[in-house]
């Protein structure tokens, strides 16, 4: 696969000025406002007592998302270990869930506290009740709402992705002054996201290929993935003008969060990802807010390093002082 965009040394450099709505704080504070008003219920944690696993104790997951409405999870706890424990919340990619907790195994065996976040509408236990049914007619929810950013998909899931780091605080076991986010692809942009939105809640950032960063070079550039979903849409509506589109999205751009986010964060990017352009994570990245750094992998794609950043991710937590106490010595 070539090379899908800039030479590095132009990526380095890349820094868009991008126009933001200027009511994208109110927007958000709202949206925040009004989930956490409508949260009836406390997070409810029921332990898995049949799961096979021996080193490490299983919860299944329901806490109040957007609009109070319950989203589901896996919490994987090192079994035996003494709290308060920091903690890593996950964010799934796009059209995944939280899908079985034997597949979500490697952070709380370096000793996190780990919640698996579920993608409303995307997973299997987390319905997604549209507001406004019918707004878009290709398959995918990048286009879902599309025409009020009120109404939109992403609302809804970055409300949930906030309230879960909010719920996890609070859980017992968790150190909350230790709560670090992690996400590839859907789940770095989402990771990004609430780094911004959650602002001294979130101790650091891995923001892994992100997705929803300078979404409309993305929709010009990318030839896998979600993003052709916009093309797809405006092309079945070839009187609608293209602006009102991206007007919405601009709402849910990582590179607006990225001005707003203050939290140390580890970015990473594949130089041949088709899906995710490395224009796009760069143009996040360059307008970070916070102390940073940025993992390149030449000849990466949409995986970009793969388990290899898995290790380069424990290995820069450790160096901030956020590994589980015992296991901080390399």
């Amino acid at each position: 696969m070539p090379l899908t965009d800039m030479p590095l040394e132009q990526l380095r450099d890349y820094q868009p000025k991008l126009d933001e709505p200027r009511d994208f704080d109110a927007f958000w504070q709202r949206t925040l406002d009004t989930s956490r008003a409508q949260a009836e219920e406390p997070a409810r944690y029921r332990r898995l007592d049949q799961s096979p696993l021996r080193t490490v104790e299983v919860y299944d997951v329901r806490f109040p998302g957007w609009a109070g409405q319950p989203v589901a999870g896996w919490l994987l706890l090192p079994r035996g270990a003494k709290g308060p424990l920091p903690a890593v919340v996950q964010y799934i990619g796009y059209g995944g869930g939280r899908g079985l907790h034997l597949e979500r195994l490697l952070w709380s065996a370096a000793g996190y506290a780990h919640l698996v976040v579920d993608s409303r509408g995307q997973g299997h236990d987390t319905p997604d009740p549209d507001p406004v049914p019918g707004t878009h007619n290709v398959h995918g929810y990048l286009t879902r709402g599309i025409d009020d950013p009120e109404h939109h998909y992403y609302r809804r899931l970055m409300a949930d992705c906030v309230r879960a780091v909010e719920a996890l605080r609070e859980h017992p076991a968790v150190d909350p002054g230790r709560v670090s986010v992690v996400g590839n692809s859907q789940g770095g942009g989402l990771a990004l996201a609430v780094t911004a939105l959650a602002g001294d809640a979130v101790s650091a950032a891995m923001v892994d290929v992100p997705f929803l960063c300078h979404i409309r070079r993305g929709a010009d550039l990318a030839t896998g993935g979600p993003y052709p979903e916009i093309a797809e849409y405006l092309g079945s509506h070839t009187r609608t003008d293209p602006d009102p589109v991206f007007e919405t999205l601009d709402y849910f751009d990582g590179v607006h969060f990225a001005r707003r986010a203050t939290a140390p964060a580890l970015f990473s990017v594949g130089l041949m990802d088709p899906v995710c352009p490395p224009s796009t994570v760069y143009a996040a990245y360059n307008h970070y807010r916070g102390p940073k750094d940025m993992r390149v992998w030449r000849f990466g794609d949409h995986e970009g390093g793969a388990q290899a950043q898995s290790e380069e991710q424990l290995a820069w937590l450790r160096g901030l002082g956020l590994a589980p106490e015992g296991l901080d010595h390399g």
